[in-house]
């Protein structure tokens, strides 16, 4: 810990999304570090960001409250940073069928313009992009790799899978360092809970506490999680690691399970819980990809990672933050 406090100690850091779930857990591992934070985020109510997210640490870090698709404020912000985590962005499924200009705009049109800010006011600087798993669509097998065919099924997908290739394109034509990180289905404090737009974990958890039964569509699908501090390791080791630039890697966690399984660790971290097993709903079935989880021996390969926090734990975690500071999140 001393050596990575004394490899962050006043580097100039800028976060987009930084209000929201993943960049406010980074912003205050970025604090730890004693790095120069700034944080901007649009803070647009469907898309996640909460200021209760930085509570705390509040004149530790500078927040801009300013969106990602103002080329003007994006020229300000990024001049004299060192290190960009990318992490702004539109993530419900849902949200971009209804929507899709929407969804184009914010995870297509406003990377391409951040990185050519970046290229003309800042080539020095490192981006890590948050890319996501969802671009994979339905899985032809088990793991997945990133040489796996990408045929996103939605078109938050199509766009994210834009956004991401931008950065790749940007880092081998330009020389402005970047990679991307397939996220799957990270969850832990701060992550939204009003809603599903986030994650669906996120309204079992908030049921749970509650006192409520929550549904559980299907239940047999596997999938992987990463606990939200597992994460934001991850985002630091691969802007420290050279080896990543211009490289793209999934992101997992310690273990494969069936929402069923899951469902029951809810009910046992919580202490108490039901859940009814239903199917899913025609809208949704619609862009359901089946099984998936993910291998991210490429990234561990290339930086040292690995989960450190067990699935079990993590979710003892996340409801115990929501137990005390749910009313902050609905």
């Amino acid at each position: 810990m001393e050596q990575l406090e004394k490899a962050w100690a006043g580097r100039r850091v800028l976060v987009t999304g930084g209000l929201g779930f993943i960049g406010s857990n980074l912003a205050r591992a970025l604090v730890e570090r004693s790095a120069d934070v700034v944080l901007v985020d649009s803070l647009i109510p469907e898309y996640g960001g909460n200021l209760f997210n930085v509570a705390g640490i509040e004149d530790r870090v500078r927040v801009n409250i300013s969106d990602v698709r103002d080329p003007h404020s994006l020229r300000h912000l990024v001049q004299d940073r060192e290190v960009i985590f990318n992490l702004a962005g539109q993530t419900s499924h849902m949200d971009s069928m209804a929507d899709p200009v929407t969804d184009l705009e914010i995870n297509c049109v406003a990377q391409l313009r951040l990185l050519e800010v970046c290229r003309h006011h800042n080539p020095g600087v490192k981006i890590v992009f948050a890319s996501t798993r969802q671009i994979y669509g339905k899985p032809d097998y088990l793991p997945v790799d990133e040489k796996h065919l990408l045929r996103p099924t939605d078109v938050n997908g199509i766009n994210k899978m834009a956004g991401e290739w931008y950065h790749i394109l940007y880092n081998n034509v330009y020389g402005l360092r970047s990679t991307a990180l397939r996220l799957t289905n990270t969850f832990g404090p701060r992550m939204r809970v009003k809603d599903a737009r986030q994650t669906f974990l996120g309204v079992w958890i908030r049921a749970a506490v509650e006192g409520r039964a929550f549904e559980v569509w299907g239940g047999e699908q596997l999938r992987d999680f990463t606990y939200v501090d597992d994460c934001v390791d991850a985002l630091l080791a691969a802007a420290d690691a050279k080896a990543v630039d211009g490289g793209i890697f999934n992101l997992g966690g310690d273990r494969v399970i069936s929402l069923k399984d899951l469902a029951d660790l809810v009910v046992a971290a919580n202490g108490s819980g039901s859940y009814a097993i239903k199917s899913f709903p025609p809208e949704r079935k619609k862009i359901d990809i089946g099984d998936y989880y993910a291998t991210d021996a490429k990234f561990r390969q290339a930086t040292g990672w690995r989960p450190r926090v067990p699935l079990d734990e993590a979710l003892r975690r996340s409801i115990a933050f929501y137990r005390e500071n749910l009313p902050h999140y609905l």
